[in-house]
Formats: structure tokens, sequence, C-alpha cells
């Protein structure tokens, strides 16, 4: 049995007045998941656990089919299995964010999570430079892409340093970052490192957007089952993001990467498919997850966001689903969260969920794919990681 897991990150979203009370999903032009919906099993499914935070990490990993509860330990870890870094069981991984803050202090406030996107080129600029003399025997920097990044307390794990509680910069946009300074400030070490940090950027770099770096999400080292040993299927991720691609690698499944894939609008998405379908002509499931609707959520962009999903839609949902069909297999579409265009973030509400069995076409009484409609439905995962696992029971 063929099967993809079709990913729009932060799609659903909450109504807006400036589209009459409706969502960027129901305002959307998105003909072939209207189309999907009416032949499908609709569903609701809870991808953050109540203890935890609305987060990519912990609702991806949901997704895939394990259970964050057991298994996360953090963001950072998770794109440090991307980048395939080798890791102590006592290491502690932060995530690492180049960002654009009014000032580095109690009195400072978040403008931009990801300096004004920053290219990859000039991330990798200043990290590189940071890496030449910030890193010792203590903390290692790792490159990564455009404003992500990786910073390492290498044999770290203790309380201090574990324990301390950094906001995700996406979530205080335009907000006091008084509370994680002084977070920052509660542990000396890192937050020296920090300061040096900011002080090589403002003297090297005055032309970008950059004038801080952000760790948050740290945890130790991520271990994960093995996918074809858990599902008895033969997967693969397909995204831009690092955060993907850990949990790929962490689940011994293969990792797929698409020239010119972003993680932005611009993104390849025919690209994307083509490898999806080349993949599942051989093999059983496939993971596409596709960053854009919710980079435009943070951004408060409501015409990028719909033009996100209208293009997950054609260049996604489409080829993919059509050679589903073709193959009598089984299309799988939601997103991992909502990100409220009114929020800027992420937040824990139930996601909407097609479930296509092109073998057993279900009868519906709808005419589209929106939020709405699958609230209606009778079907909800409390927990998303029995998704894929209720799926396979049904084939």
């Amino acid at each position: 049995m063929k099967i993809a897991l079709l990913v729009a990150d932060g799609m659903g979203d909450w109504p807006i007045s400036e589209l009459g009370n409706r969502t960027p999903l129901e305002v959307a032009n998105t003909p072939n998941m209207d189309a999907l919906a009416k032949t499908a099993t609709l569903a609701l499914a809870k991808t953050i656990p109540d203890k935890m935070e609305p987060g990519s990490d912990v609702a991806n990993m949901s997704l895939i089919g394990f259970d964050p509860e057991i298994y996360h330990t953090g963001r950072g870890p998770i794109e440090a299995a991307a980048l395939q870094v080798d890791l102590n069981d006592d290491d502690i991984i932060f995530r690492m964010n180049l960002v654009t803050v009014t000032e580095f202090s109690e009195h400072g406030k978040m403008i931009d999570y990801s300096a004004s996107h920053i290219s990859q080129e000039d991330g990798l600029e200043v990290v590189n430079l940071l890496k030449k003399h910030l890193e010792n025997n203590k903390w290692q920097i790792v490159p990564g892409f455009q404003y992500r990044h990786l910073l390492i307390r290498r044999h770290g794990l203790t309380r201090s340093l574990k324990d301390i509680n950094i906001n995700p910069p996406h979530d205080i946009l335009d907000q006091p970052i008084s509370y994680d300074f002084a977070q920052y400030k509660n542990h000396n070490e890192l937050f020296q490192l920090i300061l040096k940090a900011n002080q090589l950027i403002a003297k090297n770099f005055p032309h970008l957007k950059v004038n801080s770096i952000w760790p948050w999400g740290q945890g130790k080292k991520l271990t994960l089952p093995d996918f074809y040993k858990t599902y008895g299927l033969k997967g693969a991720v397909i995204s831009a993001v690092d955060l993907i691609k850990g949990l790929g690698y962490a689940s011994n499944m293969e990792v797929i990467n698409v020239d010119g894939a972003t993680g932005l609008l611009d993104t390849n998405y025919n690209g994307k498919a083509d490898a999806a379908i080349k993949f599942l002509k051989k093999n059983d499931f496939v993971f596409v997850h596709l960053e854009g609707p919710d980079e435009c959520g943070h951004a408060g962009d409501i015409q990028g966001k719909i033009k996100a999903i209208e293009r997950f839609d054609k260049f996604i949902v489409r080829p993919i689903a059509d050679f589903l069909k073709e193959q009598k297999g089984i299309c799988i579409i939601c997103c991992d969260h909502l990100t409220p265009i009114v929020k800027r973030t992420h937040v824990k509400d139930p996601v909407p969920v097609i479930i296509n069995n092109f073998a057993k076409p279900q009868k519906n009484n709808v005419s589209t794919f929106n939020e709405k409609v699958a609230k209606g439905s009778n079907i909800i995962f409390y927990k998303a990681h029995e998704l894929l696992k209720w799926v396979l029971e049904r084939i």
C-alpha cells in the first residue's frame, strides 16, 4: 500500500475579520482538497498534548507516529539529528536563531525571529565568525539553514542549564524580552556567550538586520524508534527544514533533499511532489512537509498565507493524490498545528484532517475542506501519534 502524509505547516487558522470572518483555508481556491474531501474520512487530530507547548517539533513528531510525551527532548536535539551531529548523552543542544531585537536588555523587544529571513550566505557568514571566536571545549556552534542554527554545551546536562525556560522567538514578536533576558542572566556562562556573540555581530555585520543570537528549545540527544520496525513501512521525509529531516534521520527513514526547497512561499513545489512520487513508486510511505503557510502566519501575512495554501493544493496535493488514486493508495492531508494570523504564533487547537483511501472511497455530504467542515466530523484523534496506526488498521 502506498501512503502519503501531506503537511501544510500552520495552514489552519481562526476566522479573520478582513476575510469576512472566514479563515485563509476557507478563502483559498483549493479545488483538489475540496474534491478529495467529498470521498474522504474527515477528522480532527490533537497534535499537541495538554502539558506540552504548541510547536512544530511536538506536532510533527506526533504526525509521524511517535508519542512526544515519551520521545520529545527539545527542538534543538531534533535539528541536531538532521545535521547528524555526533553527540554525547550528557550534551545539551539549543536551537539558535539569528534574530532582531530593539536591544538585548531587560528593556528590549523581539522584532524579527529570523533577522528578516537572513539569506543562507549571510547566515553562514555570521555563524562561521561566531564559531571562530566563541567555540571552546565547552561550547560548539553548528551552522544550519538561514536563521536556524545550533548551540551545543558539551557535557552540560545540569539542571540549571537544562531547565532554563526561554520563549521561542516567534512566540514573542513585538513583545518585551524582559522575561527571557532574566532567564539568560540566571545562567551566567550562557549569558556571557550571548553578550560576546552580539558584540561580534554588531562590530562585523552592521549592514545586516541580525543583532542577536537567541538560544532556545534545548534538550538532550534525541532517540526515536525505527520507523520501519514500528510500522512495517519503508518511509521517507521531504522538507526544507531541519526539524523534519531530524525526525526522519532519528527514526531511520530516508531523508530526501530537494534542490530549491526554501521553506518559504517560493519553495520548489514541483520538485517536492516529483521526489515524493518517485520514492513511492518503489516504497511505501512519504511524509511531505511544506513550511510556507506557517511562515506567513508568523508574519501576519493574510494574502501570503492564502497563496501558500493554494500552491500547496495545486502543486503538492494534486500530483501526489493523482498518483495515489492510480495506485489505489492512501492520501492523508493536514497541518501540524494552527498558526492564526491574529496570534502570529502556534496554538493547541486540533487540526483538520483528510484521509483518502482510494481503494475504499467514502461518501460525504461536503463540497469543500476547511476547519469548520472537519469540526463537523465525529472522528477525533485525541493523540495524533495514533493517526497512522488507525489508518493502517483499516487498509
